[in-house]
């Protein structure tokens, strides 16, 4: 039975076989068909400026399902296979754009008999956004068909801009094509089932909220690290660095979940209100506090990187400390840690609560008594919470415990869908709740716009690969 909508959709991938599509996009695609959760009439249209034809895409795309979805039938990936359509083309040519026109046009007129939805994603470099929004809007293919039939909605990759500036630019030229409704801006971190289980973990049990304040908490860590480096994404990551990379969206997005209050019921609009909300009470750093506790890092050897700059002052790796600014968490620090080539691959979220003041333990007890609540995204997906209890034997001892749930551990582990799965099943649903809105963006820039400004009087450590970062 299809879970989707029953509405004729075309699926338009601006970037079809670059790495996001190779890695994410074509088997989350693929695995939302095996499981009935695309549109039981669904077009899949890939562009790029590859010399390809629609088969020799079709034969491509079969290449990079069969290396990474390891079980799946033969059949059925040939079923999905004849979705698939393709143009070639430069993104900034608008003679791409009459072709596309054209081909959607036919594929209503040829299958669907009607004005279907369309979907366009741009799995791109942010710099070619510009291009494509301009083409885009003089082309007319956001048009949406009318009130009945026929939506049109964009799916925009992070980062969204370089600075304030540049998003709330691109925030008004999105503005001229879509409705705020139509617009997806992904933070494919919010669709990962822990992170969204952190709102259920928070405000469906009556455990924790009481003592998630400043009261009890004593800080909060966001870490997020990497073991590999920046691969073939040389010329990217040189024009991002970390900050933007993953500082600006993932590691904020996921301290507005921890900090943000009650939404009180499950909508996409009191959600997204709740986390802009934190971001807006960030407390902005000043000069000497970012010169003072931000930490700036580079690994070792990665000037020597694929169209890297032999001098180049890009970050890999960058450490600093935020505050929020209002009465539950005023004080607390919110430590944001990210690098690449480091120690482990792990992305976690620890909050640290207080010792309390008097402990039942043995005076000779050294041991700081803090109970740690530790959100784990990557490598496994969990849960797990220290506590300490008394050692068995005849002295009474003290011994941290760890209550937990991985989900690697539970039967469900087999159906964990991918957060690109998410992504698109709930853009297609028109679901805004796991994207990020215009607000939050600005928010979130202007709590980073001004490190980036003053990022030059930051000193850039090289630290050795496999380590742990500057210190």
């Amino acid at each position: 039975m299809n879970r989707a909508s029953h509405q004729p959709t075309i699926i338009v991938i601006f970037g079809a076989t670059g790495d996001l599509a190779q890695r994410k996009l074509l088997p989350a695609l693929f695995h939302l068909y095996s499981n009935g959760y695309l549109p039981q009439k669904t077009r899949i249209l890939g562009l790029s400026k590859d010399h390809n034809d629609s088969s020799s895409f079709r034969k491509f795309a079969r290449n990079v399902i069969e290396r990474s979805v390891h079980q799946h039938r033969a059949e059925e990936l040939s079923e999905f296979l004849t979705t698939l359509d393709y143009l070639t083309g430069e993104f900034e040519n608008k003679e791409l754009y009459r072709k596309i026109a054209q081909e959607l046009a036919a594929i209503d007129e040829r299958e669907f008999k009607l004005c279907s939805n369309k979907l366009f994603y741009l799995a791109v470099p942010p710099v070619a956004y510009d291009h494509i929004f301009d083409q885009l809007a003089r082309s007319g293919l956001t048009i949406p068909c009318g009130d009945s039939e026929g939506w049109t909605r964009v799916l925009v990759e992070k980062p969204f801009g370089k600075d304030l500036v540049t998003a709330q630019a691109l925030d008004r030229k999105l503005g001229k094509l879509f409705q705020e409704e139509q617009i997806f801006r992904i933070d494919h971190y919010l669709a990962k089932e822990t992170v969204q289980n952190i709102i259920t973990f928070r405000f469906a049990n009556a455990l924790f909220e009481p003592v998630w304040n400043r009261e009890y908490i004593d800080h909060v860590k966001i870490t997020l690290w990497e073991k590999f480096g920046v691969g073939q994404r040389g010329s990217f990551y040189e024009d991002v660095g970390a900050l933007r990379d993953v500082g600006q969206n993932h590691l904020l997005q996921m301290l507005a979940l921890i900090a943000m209050e009650d939404p009180i019921k499950l909508e996409a609009d009191a959600i997204r209100s709740a986390r802009q909300k934190v971001l807006d009470q960030l407390k902005p750093l000043s000069r000497q506090q970012i010169r003072g506790s931000v930490t700036r890092g580079q690994y070792q050897g990665y000037r020597e990187e694929q169209e890297v700059a032999a001098e180049s002052e890009t970050e890999t790796f960058f450490r600093l400390t935020a505050q929020v600014n209002n009465k539950r968490w005023r004080g607390v620090p919110f430590i944001l840690e990210s690098g690449k080539k480091m120690a482990a691959q792990k992305v976690e979220i620890k909050v640290t609560f207080k010792e309390k003041e008097s402990c039942v333990c043995s005076p000779d007890d050294k041991q700081i008594h803090q109970n740690v609540l530790t959100i784990h995204l990557q490598p496994d997906e969990g849960i797990s919470l220290v506590f300490w209890a008394k050692k068995p034997g005849l002295e009474h001892e003290l011994e941290p415990k760890t209550l937990s749930f991985f989900y690697k551990d539970s039967d469900l582990q087999q159906e964990l869908p991918s957060a690109y799965e998410k992504v698109l099943y709930d853009c297609i649903r028109g679901d805004q709740t796991l994207f990020t809105s215009t607000e939050e963006v600005s928010a979130a820039w202007r709590f980073i716009s001004p490190i980036l400004k003053t990022w030059s009087n930051v000193p850039l450590i090289e630290y050795q690969p496999g380590s742990q970062g500057p210190t």
